[in-house]
């Protein structure tokens, strides 16, 4: 005997089913994170999702506006664990970046991390006119404004510099941390250089 509806059955253990829209885009953000996403077709995004490919083009005008999709749900998520670290340390610019870049060198230790896809994009695509390109050339762009700020917040002797660094630090940990397997990556020595370098433009 059970307790649960007629309704609630049909539905199934976990509720409704996805929407084919939702598998769609499940399915190419994980694909093109772990394949790349010009290795990634669209004739595979519908098979893996289990819809067919007019279910794709009802929602997306092409795979280029899918790739734009997807790359702006990665900078939200991209920004949420930024603030998540401005959070823990309210007023303390120095304390958010060192505690940013400790998530960061955590999440790189994985064999299956292949940074960042913004980032990643931005290689696959050299047409500045693509639209995943251009979405991920806006974010790094403001990223690299967002770093100037918090240098200038530190009280740092050159706050351009310390944020241009700070810039490379974090796409050095994206492309280095697939290069490299196991715990011998170059991207987990970034919290000391994080601290070496605050401590070199802001000094007590």
């Amino acid at each position: 005997m059970t307790d649960r509806t007629p309704e609630e059955i049909l539905k199934g253990p976990y509720g409704p089913a996805p929407r084919a829209a939702e598998r769609i885009f499940d399915t190419a953000r994980e694909l093109f994170y772990r394949e790349g996403i010009r290795a990634v077709g669209v004739d595979e995004i519908v098979t893996r999702a289990g819809v067919t490919k007019p279910s794709l083009y009802r929602s997306y005008k092409s795979k280029d506006d899918l790739v734009a999709a997807v790359l702006r749900e990665v900078e939200t998520g991209f920004w949420a664990r930024f603030e998540a670290a401005e959070a823990l340390h309210p007023n303390d610019p120095k304390a958010q970046m060192i505690a940013y870049f400790e998530v960061l060198a955590r999440r790189s230790r994985g064999d299956d991390y292949r940074g960042c896809n913004l980032s990643n994009a931005v290689v696959e695509y050299p047409d500045r006119q693509h639209a995943g390109r251009q979405v991920a050339q806006a974010h790094k762009h403001e990223l690299r404004e967002r770093l100037r700020a918090k240098a200038t917040e530190m009280g740092a002797s050159d706050p351009k510099a310390l944020g241009d660094a700070m810039m490379l630090l974090i796409e050095g940990v994206f492309t280095s941390s697939q290069m490299f397997d196991g715990d011998d990556k170059p991207a987990l020595a970034v919290v000391g250089a994080i601290k070496a370098l605050i401590a070199a433009y802001c000094p007590a």
